[in-house]
């Protein structure tokens, strides 16, 4: 069963992406990014690029065709979906296929919308029966 976790109060979730990205590639696990659009995939690459003088964190659009070797995959429409490791999403709906994932991370700001839609994304992982583990960013 897909493991969920939620982060609330993020401050930043380029950052937390590239901080949990970075740890994940550490230990050999591959991510695909469930976000908004095409603007958010651009500032996710760059921050990549910029994320640690020594190393930089590979990935690549979904819709590409060497996508399948890169670790991280930043799709925004979930229609080819290359691994089944870890999902962040950065929609504000529950995706479909999350249950594909062995561990789906959602991420909360300090917006109140955001927040909002994050109850409504907890709840509906809740009462499915996942176990949802919540993490607050902030301390």
């Amino acid at each position: 069963m897909t493991r969920v976790e939620f982060y609330f109060n993020v401050s930043s979730k380029l950052e937390k992406i590239a901080e949990l990205s970075e740890k994940a590639l550490a230990k050999g696990r591959q991510l695909t990014i469930f976000s908004l659009d095409t603007k958010v995939n651009s500032d996710l690459q760059a921050r990549f690029w910029q994320h640690s003088s020594t190393s930089f964190l590979p990935s690549n659009l979904a819709d590409e065709a060497h996508a399948k070797f890169a670790p991280i995959i930043l799709d925004r429409q979930g229609e080819n979906l290359l691994q089944d490791d870890i999902l962040i999403n950065l929609q504000t709906e529950p995706p479909l296929f999350f249950g594909r994932f062995r561990y789906l991370v959602e991420l909360v700001g300090h917006d109140e919308a955001d927040k909002t839609a994050a109850r409504t994304r907890f709840r509906f992982y809740k009462d499915r029966g996942y176990e949802v583990k919540s993490t607050d960013d902030a301390v």
